[in-house]
């Protein structure tokens, strides 16, 4: 008997670090699932950590009503996954209203590259804020074959550098 995959995928989870370990595993294990491609699944892969740890980061807000907080699930965060015609969105919600924003280059910094990943492998990205408690989604569109512009004609080589820092971080990331 065949089973028909959800329309979405939707879990919860606590905002601490080992949090995105378990969205990746999560993201993994449902896009598997839907038998979505190899290569869609290690971009989803690499793109789930960077908007679960960007949520991670704003799930705390600093200074929130007693009646927000309550409304907001405070200290958690949100991963939602649904296909689409030609790929996957994701999806993570987090209780802090302000939109996301890409930090400014600084070749010394740290982190703080994850929107820009997120700009360079996407094929759209946005947010929305939640009504009526504060918070925002942040979603990202993953075709389902990335890389497919690698074979086509005009291809100059620099949509590659993305796929690479990709593979690179989420190595680095499962060591």
């Amino acid at each position: 008997m065949n089973q028909v995959p959800p329309y979405i995928s939707e879990l919860t989870l606590a905002a601490t670090p080992n949090a995105v370990a378990w969205a990746r595993r999560h993201t993994v294990d449902i896009l598997q699932r839907w038998r979505f491609p190899t290569e869609g699944i290690e971009v989803a892969r690499l793109l789930i950590s960077e908007l679960a740890t960007n949520a991670i980061q704003h799930a705390r807000p600093t200074e929130i009503s007693e009646t927000a907080a309550e409304h907001a699930r405070l200290g958690t965060i949100v991963l939602r996954l649904w296909p689409t015609d030609g790929g996957i969105i994701l999806a993570v919600s987090d209780p802090d209203p302000r939109p996301p924003a890409p930090r400014p280059d600084d070749a010394s910094a740290t982190g703080g590259r994850g929107l820009v990943l997120i700009q360079a492998m996407a094929s759209c990205w946005g947010y929305v804020p939640t009504q009526p408690h504060p918070g925002k989604i942040v979603w990202a569109e993953i075709p389902a074959r990335p890389n497919s512009a690698l074979g086509e004609p005009g291809f100059d080589g620099r949509q590659a550098a993305p796929m690479l820092i990709g593979r690179v971080l989420t190595g680095l990331r499962d060591l």
